[in-house]
């Protein structure tokens, strides 16, 4: 099965939601001219990581920005994924969220490993559950920036079937070699695809580092982006995930019973 994503490197405003639905739109429309299926767009790309105003920003799912975010999806007739900040009966998550071009939730994650050095854990509640969607283009994982540092998350995903991970991201440039490395790693070790998208600019006083990328099962980067704002996008065929598991069987000879 074929299928073309978009990256949406945005240079995002810290705590301006207003100001970044305007840059997601515009991105969204040029990936649906351009032949997309599905832009991702970054990691808590419309508040950024304004934690002390999470309440402001906060919404159940398909409500405020949510439903903007919905919204985007089906007045461009494009699959949309990104995360933000979920209100659930009075906790606080970092959630992505994938919607098809109609605007059907394909699925939602909250992310498992929250990033202590900005404080994640103190104002978002971790998430307890892998997620792997099914699409009209086969098995998705479903994974946010730190978790990628943490290679159970996306074998999990591979076992239960995903062909395709994709990560949205807030990372800085100064572990951008980090970033690149284990992406490749995440794509070699699972054999599947990794799409993942980077922000672009300054947050908080820190570069951040763009390079966002797609990676075949063979490690390869089918596209690498700078550290500039742009829209990136790759095409590829996810048949290619069966082939090279059963040219390195790899999961077959697995041992999970004595790890």
């Amino acid at each position: 099965m074929k299928i073309s994503i978009s990256l949406a490197q945005l240079d995002l405003k810290l705590g301006d939601p207003e100001n970044n639905i305007l840059k997601a739109q515009e991105a969204v429309i040029q990936a649906s001219k351009q032949g997309a299926e599905i832009v991702l767009l970054p990691e808590l790309w419309a508040s950024g990581f304004d934690l002390e105003h999470a309440r402001e920003y906060a919404s159940s799912l398909n409500e405020g920005w949510f439903a903007r975010m919905k919204s985007l999806a089906v007045d461009f007739g494009i699959g949309v994924g990104g995360s933000m900040i979920e209100e659930d009966q009075g906790e606080f998550y970092n959630s992505f969220v994938l919607y098809d071009k109609t605007g059907d939730l394909l699925g939602s994650y909250r992310k498992i490993h929250l990033f202590q050095k900005l404080q994640e854990h103190i104002h978002f509640k971790g998430g307890k559950k892998v997620v792997v969607v099914d699409s009209p283009w086969g098995k998705i994982g479903l994974a946010i920036c730190y978790d990628l540092r943490f290679p159970e998350i996306f074998r999990t995903c591979a076992v239960e079937g995903a062909e395709l991970i994709l990560l949205v991201a807030e990372w800085p440039k100064r572990r951008i070699e980090h970033w690149k490395i284990l992406l490749q790693a995440r794509a070699i070790e699972n054999q599947c695809f990794i799409a993942a998208v980077n922000k672009a600019g300054i947050s908080q006083g820190a570069a951040l580092g763009g390079n966002s990328a797609v990676v075949n099962p063979m490690g390869e980067f089918l596209v690498l982006g700078g550290e500039n704002e742009e829209l990136l996008q790759a095409a590829f065929d996810l048949d290619e995930v069966k082939k090279i598991r059963e040219w390195m069987p790899v999961f077959d000879d697995r041992r999970p019973g004595v790890y």
